[in-house]
């Protein structure tokens, strides 16, 4: 027996879950069990759900439950009556699964009727630790990059690192042959890419099937129920706008469920938060602290907390078109079983403010309106975006949800949906975002970017065979170009400017020790990549809400530095600080 019955004369008034002690003054409604008599004195116990203190055996008893299970079925133990111990349940229908999960005990069950709300919230405390460790390790632990920098694989770096240097220091025309050769063809891949996804902008987009919206899917089944994140740190300034923009879609509100998921020690977005009048199908989830602070792992947090059968996600900063979730609702109702997740196009309203939001309005134009057509097309896994990024909830809990420890958590999810089988599929809809207008800042924010693609793509190479397998040849060679490629292209930014010096009287002994085809290759490569760029710049520049940013094109090779400067940050930081998350402020 796990506990030894209790005169009703030892029952001390103390609540159940100190903290939300007043939230959670609830009664008992109803109460099914099979010896209902033995209840009886938990109503008449001052209409109050109180418990004796906080004993070993009850601790005992709350170890052998699992968490996700009382999260599933929204229940959890309340107090105990003698041998009869009281679950607080919020539908009486989920009674035969909940006995299921529940361990065998000598005594009785009985359940009594709660607010779904005041349980999660109990929940909350009474898990907190389980949870929170929970939401660390959810990736399973070979597609995680959690063991980054452990001992082994640090020895294993550090020697990598000092065998590439030595190899530099003994042999350095050899090694510059070799880097060159390396950067044309990743270049060249990149043309490729570049090419393809300029030729399918032009090509027609395909039209709808008739009939397709909400309406229809209404006449078929219950429309689902969808659950957005929105992770919050620090985000006081920019709050109002987002509840404001989330208040204008035109989904049905009763049919939504919003999670502003913020950090428990995070005083100024609580603040801020509590001045606000927030619907009732908005709900804020504090994350417990832990040394390890990242938006994947507040996202891993409150996914056992959601009623949506769709999850996705927005950034603070966000203002998403009004039917933006009726869209991406008909495009998952539409779509074949293997489409796991749409993604919808991010622009920025902030484009005007400077030389620098301009430019990072055209690069993420490129992005999203171009190359991922192209990416698409060649059956490359797609690379996520961090917001207005949907997601079938069955698959995305298949997969393990996010990695909390990648600092780009978005693109590493992509090439998990696609390791398991699934699709991504863009979605005609747009989310307007504050583009990055301070250099440090931008350089910050990239540098967080880029060492994620680094540390994405060792933690997917580590057994190349089976990402080979799992993607096929064209997936496995496109995944190389996307995280490579990229990486690539920025930290060979200086070496392409100081090469193109000597090409202008710089005398450099290099130029004789290199053989000729190598340079032409190399040169041709960065001269006609960039020209494509600029093409493909254009072509995602050429509507007309967007053509005031023709004559920034032209200035776009005085951005890419900026770049370079951000991605010898990321290799810093890949091998001193690998989970850092550098925050980007918003509302400036």
């Amino acid at each position: 027996m796990l506990r030894e019955a209790a005169p009703a004369s030892d029952w001390k008034a103390e609540p159940l879950f100190p903290q939300r002690a007043r939230q959670m003054g609830a009664t008992l409604a109803a109460i099914s069990s099979e010896r209902s008599d033995n209840i009886a004195g938990a109503v008449a116990l001052d209409g109050q759900l109180r418990r004796p203190g906080r004993p070993a055996r009850d601790v005992r008893f709350l170890r052998r439950l699992d968490p996700k299970a009382c999260l599933a079925h929204c229940y959890i133990p309340w107090r105990w009556i003698g041998q009869t111990a009281v679950i607080a349940i919020a539908d009486e229908t989920d009674i035969p699964a909940i006995r299921r999960s529940l361990p065998a005990i000598e005594g009785k069950y009985a359940f009594a009727q709660v607010a779904r709300e005041e349980i999660r919230a109990a929940i909350a405390d009474v898990f907190s630790e389980r949870l929170a460790e929970a939401s660390e390790t959810r990736c399973p632990d070979f597609l995680s990059c959690r063991s980054w920098g452990q001992k082994r694989g640090s020895a294993l770096q550090i020697s990598g690192v000092m065998a590439l240097i030595a190899g530099i220091a003994l042999m350095p025309y050899l090694a510059l042959t070799a880097l060159l050769l390396w950067v044309s063809l990743m270049n060249f891949a990149t043309m490729v890419l570049r090419a393809v996804a300029l030729r399918e902008s032009f090509r027609p987009k395909k039209a709808a099937p008739a009939g397709n919206n909400v309406l229809a899917i209404s006449q078929h089944r219950t429309l689902p129920k969808v659950s957005v994140l929105i992770p919050l740190l620090r985000e006081d300034v920019v709050l109002r706008n987002l509840v404001a923009a989330l208040k204008k879609t035109s989904y049905p509100p009763e049919l939504l469920d919003v999670k502003l998921v913020t950090e428990a020690d995070d005083r100024a977005t609580e603040l801020a938060l509590a001045q606000i009048a927030l619907p009732d199908w908005m709900s804020i989830l504090p994350v417990p602290p832990a040394v390890l602070r990242t938006k994947p792992r507040a996202m891993n947090y409150a996914l056992d907390f959601c009623d949506g059968e769709i999850v996705g996600i927005y950034d603070a900063e966000d203002r998403p078109e009004p039917d933006q979730l009726r869209k991406i609702v008909e495009h998952l109702h539409f779509g074949p079983p293997d489409l796991a997740c749409v993604q919808g196009y991010l622009d920025f309203y902030n484009a005007k403010q400077n030389w620098l939001s301009r430019c990072f309005t055209i690069e993420y134009a490129v992005w999203f309106r171009v190359l991922l057509g192209g990416v698409q097309r060649l059956g490359i896994p797609l690379p996520l975006g961090g917001t207005t990024v949907f997601f079938r909830r069955g698959h995305l809990e298949e997969m393990g949800g996010w990695d909390a420890h990648n600092v780009t958590e978005d693109a590493d999810l992509g090439m998990r949906l696609a390791r398991f089988g699934y699709r991504t599929e863009m979605v005609a809809t747009t989310t307007m975002e504050e583009a990055n207008c301070s250099a440090l800042p931008w350089v910050k924010q990239r540098s967080r970017w880029l060492k994620g693609y680094a540390i994405t793509w060792a933690t997917h190479m580590r057994r190349p065979a089976t990402l080979l397998r799992d993607l096929g040849l064209a997936g496995f060679l496109g995944f190389q170009v996307l995280f490579l490629g990229a990486l690539t292209s920025y930290l060979a930014t200086p070496l392409f400017w100081l090469l193109w010096s000597g090409m202008f009287g710089l005398e450099l002994a290099l130029w004789e020790a290199v053989p000729l085809p190598v340079w032409i290759s190399f040169f041709s490569s960065m001269i006609i990549g960039q020209a494509l760029m600029l093409a493909v710049a254009f072509r995602a520049i050429w509507a007309e809400e967007r053509r005031h940013l023709w004559p920034t094109v032209l200035t776009l090779t005085l951005y890419w530095p900026l770049g370079a400067m951000a991605a010898y940050r990321a290799i810093f930081e890949l091998f001193t600080r690998p989970f850092y998350w550098a925050k980007t402020q918003h509302g400036i």
